[in-house]
């Protein structure tokens, strides 16, 4: 998704208007009919599948890019240009009995940045323990107290993931009602003879995705994504030197939590979401930020210090 999605008159307007809505505002004076939170690009591949019917890939993108997207999340009121953008990749490796799909799920969410048009990535995530069942023609409903398809847990709980992120970078632990909801759609799968929802299936999965950022050990990572984006990437466009001290800042409550809690999940997948732009913001930075940035992250992220090496090279101008 690129930045120039959010170039467009009123960018400022905007902007306050989701800190507002993420705060708690009520928006009354939009119209129903633009309620949702939501714009979510939903593509399905099936390069893999042989032989079956095409149109029915079809008819299953649509039913997933209209149950994520027409359908309202929260209480809260979204205009079209406030709704938050995401992209969902489902790539179906396998069909079976004519209407169950195993494949992988990525899921990418970003968000605007203050007073420009560059959108930062919040999430990039690949689920790969992807199985459901598709039935053309029936509806994708859901029961927030269980008795959901597989399909429908799936969207459901990644489209609070992406609601959750997305309210915490701009409000202290903003996310925690949509955390909550995901959390709970777990809890109701942990009987499904799908995998991914489970303790023990592995340390990589939904269970350990949510469990992580519900967990109070790592608090100080949830409050990272918030001084990262509001404080810090919020600020640059008023202050650079201001607003990369504060991510900065950031960083180091990542740093806290790796020493208290080392090799957690959500650190890897905070950094696979912002490694590139962590270099990206700090390459023209003095030397000495540069070297401090650098001992956190490759401290807190070494699968990546081959990227972060690029911090203590000499700038040639």
């Amino acid at each position: 998704m690129s930045g120039e999605k959010h170039i467009f008159v009123g960018f400022k307007t905007l902007y306050m208007k989701r800190w507002l809505l993420v705060c708690g505002v009520c928006w009354g004076m939009f119209a129903a009919a633009k309620a949702q939170e939501l714009r979510c690009n939903i593509s399905v591949s099936t390069q893999k599948i042989q032989g079956t019917n095409r149109e029915m890939f079809t008819n299953m993108q649509k039913d997933m890019y209209e149950f994520v997207n027409n359908r309202r999340w929260s209480s809260n009121v979204f205009s079209y240009d406030e709704r938050i953008e995401a992209n969902i990749m489902i790539t179906l490796d396998e069909q079976s009995g004519g209407d169950e799909f195993k494949g992988t799920m990525q899921v990418r969410v970003s968000r605007p940045v203050y007073n420009s048009s560059y959108n930062s990535v919040l999430l990039n995530f690949k689920d790969n323990d992807v199985s459901f069942k598709y039935r053309e023609f029936e509806a994708l409903e859901f029961n927030e107290s269980g008795q959901n398809s597989e399909l429908v847990n799936l969207l459901a709980f990644y489209a609070y993931i992406i609601l959750g992120l997305d309210y915490d970078s701009f409000s202290l632990m903003g996310g925690n009602e949509f955390f909550n909801k995901a959390e709970n759609i777990v809890a109701q799968c942990q009987n499904a003879r799908e995998t991914g929802w489970k303790s023990f299936e592995g340390r990589r999965n939904r269970y350990w995705l949510i469990n992580n950022l519900q967990d109070r050990s790592y608090a100080s990572v949830r409050e990272c994504i918030y001084r990262y984006h509001r404080l810090g990437l919020d600020a640059m466009a008023d202050n650079v030197n201001d607003g990369r001290l504060e991510i900065v800042n950031a960083l180091e409550l990542l740093q806290k939590a790796h020493r208290s809690k080392p090799n957690s999940y959500i650190m890897q997948v905070f950094f696979d979401a912002k490694s590139d732009e962590i270099v990206n913001i700090f390459k023209p930075a003095f030397t000495d930020e540069r070297k401090r940035v650098y001992n956190i992250v490759s401290e807190v992220n070494p699968a990546n210090v081959s990227k972060y090496s690029a911090l203590l090279e000499n700038k040639t101008n």
